[in-house]
């Protein structure tokens, strides 16, 4: 029997908390244990509850998303993040992104929609909206992107490892596709990331799916 799902929902209003809590104990699979309505008060709750999944939004006042969302990886919060939000702006999905969120989803999505989209989040997936394929597209393509063009010398293992980055999987789901541990894997990133001169995952990751078009 799958475990249930602890989430912890960051947002700064109490409407949209309580929706959030409502769909949950609908569904079933997913336990709200704690709400915040600041950056702050989340980060301190996410230390103290160890969630499985943390909802955040992006605009709240003091503390926005992004900002909580660092602070949140600083602090060593292992649960997967996924950016829930009003904003559909090319900017604020990549800032997300870069800063370690696991998924950047709209709060207009239906709600059978986003259940899937977060229990595909849980299983190790980055996600986004569909829609929000064209701006991640768009952003990568700008004169302000810094994702490198050509053809590095990759082995074949590192080229396996980066087409499954390509995918949206974590370090632990390429792990297991490819019978590797996910240290090796993490290492096989490392060279990736040096050949490719960038600093992070998702930047290899864009890359890859550049390459692919």
């Amino acid at each position: 029997m799958q475990a249930t799902v602890k989430v912890l929902v960051i947002d700064d209003h109490p409407l949209f908390r309580r929706g959030v809590r409502q769909l949950m104990a609908i569904e079933g699979g997913f336990e709200v244990v704690g709400e915040a309505s600041s950056g702050h008060d989340g980060v301190a709750q996410a230390m103290q509850l160890q969630p499985d999944l943390v909802l955040l939004d992006l605009n709240m006042e003091g503390m926005d998303g992004v900002e909580t969302l660092r602070n949140l990886r600083s602090a060593g919060c292992m649960a997967r993040i996924a950016m829930l939000t009003v904003s559909d702006q090319d900017q604020d999905l990549i800032a997300a992104l870069r800063a370690g969120a696991d998924g950047y989803l709209l709060k207009d999505t239906e709600p059978e929609e986003l259940l899937r989209q977060l229990q595909q989040i849980i299983s190790g997936r980055l996600v986004m909206t569909d829609r929000l394929g064209e701006h991640l597209a768009r952003a990568m393509r700008s004169p302000e992107s810094s994702v490198p063009r050509g053809q590095p010398a990759f082995t074949s293992r590192e080229q396996e490892v980066l087409g499954l980055l390509a995918d949206g999987l974590s370090n632990k789901l390429i792990a297991r596709q490819l019978d590797l541990s996910e240290g090796t894997v993490k290492v096989h990133v490392k060279h990736i990331l040096k050949k490719l001169g960038l600093h992070s995952r998702l930047e290899a990751a864009l890359w890859a799916v550049e390459q692919r078009n």
